[in-house]
This record gives structure tokens, sequence and C-alpha cells, in this order.
């Protein structure tokens, strides 16, 4: 079994953040903390998986409650020079069983982390400590990617999710166990004869739509709404990710 903690170590932590792009950019946070805040409605709420700060910091400054759990101590201490523990409560722990609290009208799970966790029962676990977690009628709101086995060609077992200047993301699959290997390789754009480059691998459990939803039923939630994104665009059959809303029932 994988460490998902010696992954997300120091390295990882000092590396993480991106200000102004990528998954930092405005027009990627602002309408995920826009929505995040709707469906909080003013009460608290939790972040599994909080990481550096990334959401819950412009989600706190936007006046919702925020406390969250993270498995790395790294990236909790990078979130610590961001935001103090009485801005921003955080449980260093499993997402599958550590408790920050009771009683919150929303938790959220986003950037694909669900899939972290590379079993299905890992992953049923994370929806019902959600459930745990939250009111009666709270929310759980997840982010994930579709996978993308449309891709692969015949007697191929990867594909080239990104081909940019300096950087390569490339998924290796295994359609039995539903298991995607992400390497990302980093480079000097420039040809100057040097072979030097950085290569990091993450592991992950993909997850279908349907098989969500079966999983959110199993902890007691219902499906409130799927969008294509945070900024509720309508999923369809092409898009590449979704975010999902469910409803303890």
């Amino acid at each position: 079994m994988v460490d998902q903690s010696r992954l997300w170590d120091e390295h990882a932590a000092a590396t993480y953040d991106t200000p102004g792009q990528g998954p930092f950019a405005p027009e990627v946070l602002g309408p995920t903390v826009e929505l995040l805040a709707d469906l909080a409605a003013g009460g608290r709420a939790v972040e599994f998986a909080i990481g550096t700060g990334r959401v819950a910091i412009p989600l706190r400054e936007a006046d919702v409650e925020v406390a969250g759990i993270e498995l790395s101590a790294p990236m909790i201490a990078r979130l610590r020079e961001k935001a103090d523990e009485d801005a921003i409560p955080v449980v260093h722990g499993d997402m599958t069983t550590a408790s920050a609290g009771e009683g919150f009208t929303l938790a959220y799970l986003v950037f694909n982390t669900i899939s972290n966790l590379l079993t299905q029962e890992q992953q049923v676990q994370c929806f019902r400590n959600a459930a745990r977690h939250l009111a009666p009628g709270g929310r759980f709101v997840i982010e994930l990617w579709v996978p993308q086995l449309r891709s692969l060609a015949p007697g191929h077992g990867g594909t080239v999710e990104v081909s940019e200047p300096g950087y390569l993301l490339v998924d290796t699959y295994d359609t039995l166990a539903q298991h995607v290997i992400s390497h990302h390789v980093r480079f000097d754009p420039v040809v100057d004869g040097s072979r030097e480059a950085q290569i990091d691998r993450t592991p992950h459990r993909y997850v279908w739509p349907s098989e969500l939803d079966l999983m959110a039923q199993l902890a007691g939630f219902e499906r409130e709404n799927r969008w294509a994104g945070f900024d509720r665009s309508e999923f369809t059959a092409e898009s590449r990710s979704y975010v999902t809303v469910y409803r303890l029932t």
C-alpha cells in the first residue's frame, strides 16, 4: 500500500503553491469560493485534504468559518505560514477516519483528491466520515476528473494528458484495478543538450460518476447537483471533470 504522507513531503509542500497560476488562478479560485460559500449558507465548512490552504484561505476571507483535515505535516506547515490555528484549525490525520468536529453545513474535497484513496473501501469510508461531520441536510462537494479511457489507443496503456514547454503529464492505466499513475516530467524547455529532468509520480484510483453516486448512497447521501465545474456549467458526455453536490438525508 502506498504511504500518501510520504508522497506529500517537504518538497511537494514547498513547490505546491503557484500563486496566480494553474489551480491558484483567479478564474479558477473565484468560482470555487463563490459556489462553496453559497452552499455553506452561513454555516461552518470542513475541507478534507486541506493542503496548503489553496481554497480554505480565500473561503475564510469570504467570511465562511473553515476547519480542515490533512495527512501531510509539511503541507500543514506551509498553510501555517499563511493562516494560524485560530483562523483555520486543522486536524493532522487521515480523511477517512480523522474528526474535525460535528455539525458542519458543508464538507468539501476538491482537485481530484478522493482518488488519492487507492481502494473502493477507503473511498466509501471517506463518504461516511463526511457524513459524521455534517448536520442533517448538510452537503458534501467533490471535484473529480472523468477517466479518459477513450483516449487509450488499442494495445496501449497510457495517455499524454499535457504537453507544454518544460512539462509533460503522462497517465498510465491499470484498468482491472481502476488505478492510474500520473507521471509529472519537468525539464528545461530550452534545448541545450542537458538530459536532466525531474519526474514525480502520483498514484490514483479513478472513479466513474455513477460509482461515486453509489458510494454516496451507501453513506446516506443523495445527489443534489452535478456540473462540469465550479462555474456550474452543464455536465455532458464530453466533460473532462465534474463537481458533484451531495446532500445528507
